[in-house]
């Protein structure tokens, strides 16, 4: 099912599904697999391109030679812009930790003060993923293998989707988009 606020079109699996990153599990396997690097918007690339040497410190030697050779960037398979990938696995900007967890150097730079902008929107939302049309922007919840640790987590605690992802909602459509959100599942579930 699906339901309309402003321009855009949302799923209803935002609200009817439970989801939390149990980066304990999972591991940021999604910064790892999948078919493709991150989509990112131009304004990012411009970003990214930007603060490039104030992000490097935070990069593992591998990536920081693949935005070396390769740019910051691709255009994938509908001539958009998705971060590059070392040896076409992890994320350019993929570090990992003390526990071999994938995290992002991007938002480690953000989160020291370096730079003044988050890892990309498509990362922040996820598993929320997002397609502009001329009309509208559709709005869907991404059903993938590697987040079922994400999926049993949001279950065991009733967390919806919609508010796990709050902050980035915020982030990248308002708080006016988001109080609508809260009020779409309130009707929803008395409608239940």
């Amino acid at each position: 099912m699906l339901v309309e606020i402003g321009d855009k079109i949302i799923s209803t699996d935002l609200f009817s599904e439970e989801f939390v990153c149990d980066l304990s599990k999972c591991k940021g396997a999604c910064c790892v697999k999948g078919n493709g690097g991150a989509p990112l918007r131009q304004k990012e690339v411009q970003l990214i391109s930007r603060d490039l040497e104030k992000i490097k410190p935070y990069m593992s030697d591998k990536g920081i030679q693949t935005v070396d050779e390769e740019g910051v960037y691709y255009l994938d398979e509908e001539d958009a812009p998705a971060t590059t990938l070392v040896n076409k696995k992890e994320c350019s900007f993929v570090y990992f930790d003390e526990n071999k967890t994938a995290k992002c150097s991007i938002e480690h730079a953000f989160k020291e003060g370096d730079i003044e902008f988050n890892k990309p929107e498509s990362c922040h939302l996820y598993p929320i993923r997002t397609k502009d049309f001329s009309e509208f922007t559709a709005i869907n919840y991404e059903i993938w293998d590697i987040c079922t640790p994400a999926c049993k987590l949001g279950s065991s605690l009733k967390v919806p989707v919609y508010k796990f992802l709050k902050e980035p909602i915020i982030r990248v459509f308002g708080p006016s988009f988001y109080e609508e959100l809260t009020k779409v599942d309130s009707e929803l579930k008395k409608n239940k």
